[in-house]
């Protein structure tokens, strides 16, 4: 009706006096307008067609989930992997729009609290300069909580030693750190591990004298991650994350054995598999390896 010409002045009636004739809210009409537009027409899609389908992208994507042998991975390790082992050359934004447009993304957690800026780096650039520790809890039906400590490679981010026990108590702590030690330098005799420092946090295991005096003797200089602040520890922080949601979430274990043996299954599987963006997308013994040969070349 707008659009119509008033046939003595041969002009447009117009939206402005079509809505106060008819008492019509405008706001209301240029809401609707634009939408109904867009339904009618939709715009097509701009720049080169691609090579493949988004209907044969997404069957691609499920493909390589069912196929992976973890759960709620991200759209970054599923477009690395369908560029390498499928050959599928898809951007990595379109990646991720077909996966969030089918309820593919793995869950995420909304931070809480106010932003703290944390600009330190704490991935090193070789092996061995840097690990970190710290423990998990996980309840049992039979033992209650119990805990697992880790020792992780701050360089390629691999699990190096842990411990599984009972109790939480600064012997048990070490033991997982005494496993990376023996693993990676041979020995655990005095200075065996000299110039490798360990970022921990505060807690009552690691504070303890005990702990610290251990440590000492093997050279292991304490590295201490800020109060308030777990991002500073945020490689060991990662690597339980990553241990809760693939092996102890969604799980219920009668005894601290079955906790033992899903978690020695879990870092295995983990060290030898779990592809890692900061190592290019390699697992961290691929990282290693590749060190190993470059050194040898």
């Amino acid at each position: 009706m707008s659009a119509q010409a008033s046939p003595e002045t041969n002009r447009s009636y117009g939206v402005k006096l079509v809505c106060r004739v008819w008492d019509f809210p405008r706001s209301t009409y240029y809401a609707q307008a634009p939408r109904n537009a867009s339904e009618q027409t939709k715009p097509k899609r701009r720049g080169p067609k691609p090579k493949i389908s988004d209907e044969a992208l997404l069957k691609a994507i499920r493909r390589d989930l069912d196929r992976s042998p973890f759960t709620g991975e991200g759209h970054r390790k599923v477009h690395a992997r369908l560029r390498v082992l499928d050959g599928i050359r898809a951007s990595r934004k379109r990646v991720l729009r077909v996966m969030r447009e089918n309820s593919l993304l793995s869950p995420s957690r909304s931070r809480k609290g106010e932003d703290r800026l944390h600009d330190g780096r704490i991935v090193t650039d070789e092996p061995n300069v840097m690990w970190g520790t710290d423990g998990a809890k996980v309840l049992t039906l039979d033992d209650g909580w119990v805990w697992v400590f880790s020792a992780v490679e701050h360089w390629n981010a691999e699990c190096v030693g842990w411990h599984v026990c009972k109790r939480g108590t600064r012997f048990n702590a070490l033991e997982a750190v005494r496993m990376g030690v023996q693993a990676v330098f041979g020995s655990v005799d005095a200075d065996s591990a000299r110039g490798l420092a360990l970022r921990m946090d505060h807690g009552s295991q690691y504070t303890s004298d005990h702990f610290r005096k251990q440590i000492r003797c093997w050279g292991i200089s304490a590295s201490w991650a800020f109060v308030e602040e777990p991002q500073t520890n945020g490689v060991a922080e990662r690597f339980n994350r990553t241990l809760k949601e693939q092996a102890i979430n969604g799980r219920i274990f009668r005894n601290v054995e079955e906790v033992r043996m899903a978690v020695k299954s879990f870092i295995e599987l983990y060290n030898k598999e779990w592809m890692i963006e900061k190592n290019s997308f390699l697992s961290p013994s691929q990282a290693r390896a590749e060190r190993e040969m470059a050194r040898a070349a």
